[in-house]
């Protein structure tokens, strides 16, 4: 069984002997209920230091109050025995005491203006002020040298690269590839929220990107595209919240021939909301 610490005093112990030692720290940052995504992340971790550690802390403050931080999986035991076959060296398992010494509600925060109120920002509200500032502070708990986050939350990832540079973070945030089942739906652990039928239907998420990127490379106006990838989606059963083509920093393209395109959806079936996007210029998932 992997060891396990649960207080930041536990945590800095473990982390001053490698560091004594001239090791390199990887940190992997999750939420629990891990699945092969986030081995993959724990293996890519692996590649870029001598230790990896990996944080399980389901975060209340990245939550709206209509969102499902209740019913979010929380398996920490199986979580523990996933990440030593993946090769992780310590799991920090930090109550939100620990997390958020003086309370979340009283909790200083990290805004990152502009970038955090657009596409998943703007319809899940304050969102991304709760994944910088858990993401901060674990950064401030474990001072890693290489931290790695998975390119499927990639409004995420580039929050996360925006205030690490903009805070002088000297952490490498190095970017883990999405992992995807065998009939391209990206692995997400509220995929097993979907019912049978549900999950039949999900896969039109990816087979949209697929279909977006085709139509770039044809060099068609970008509005339409955008207009019949949500227009596809809503006829397959989804509730839309955007289909939309940014550059790789979200920025509005001029073109559809730019390069560094990417696609980036968000859609509901049923109670499930489910995001995914596709690289123009990546190899085909």
């Amino acid at each position: 069984m992997i060891r396990t610490v649960r207080t930041v005093a536990e945590l800095r112990a473990h982390l001053a002997a490698w560091r004594d030692q001239g090791q390199r720290i990887a940190l992997v940052p999750t939420m629990g209920n891990l699945h092969a995504g986030h081995h993959s992340l724990v293996e890519l971790a692996r590649n870029n230091a001598d230790r990896v550690v990996a944080s399980v802390f389901v975060n209340p403050t990245q939550f709206g109050p209509n969102e499902d931080f209740s019913r979010y999986p929380r398996t920490p035991e199986q979580d523990a025995e996933g990440l030593a076959r993946s090769g992780c060296d310590l799991l920090f398992l930090p109550s939100v005491e620990t997390m958020y010494p003086l309370g979340a509600e009283s909790a200083v925060r990290i805004r990152v203006p502009g970038l955090a109120d657009i596409l998943e920002g703007a319809h899940r509200p304050g969102h991304f002020d709760g994944v910088a500032t858990v993401v901060a502070r674990l950064f401030n708990m474990v001072h890693p040298d290489v931290a790695i986050f998975g390119r499927k939350d990639y409004q995420q990832l580039q929050v996360i690269r925006h205030f690490a540079k903009d805070l002088a973070f000297a952490i490498d945030i190095v970017p883990g590839a999405t992992v995807r089942e065998a009939d391209g739906l990206a692995m997400s652990s509220r995929n097993q929220y979907l019912s049978p039928s549900e999950r039949s239907q999900a896969v039109e998420i990816i087979h949209n990107l697929r279909t977006m990127r085709e139509q770039a490379a044809q060099g068609l106006p970008l509005v339409g595209i955008e207009e019949e990838a949500g227009e596809r989606l809503s006829a397959a059963g989804f509730d839309v919240d955007y289909a939309v083509i940014r550059r790789a920093d979200l920025s509005l393209p001029g073109g559809a021939n730019e390069p560094g395109l990417v696609g980036l959806v968000a859609a509901r079936l049923g109670r499930t909301r489910l995001i995914d996007n596709l690289e123009f210029d990546a190899p085909t998932p």
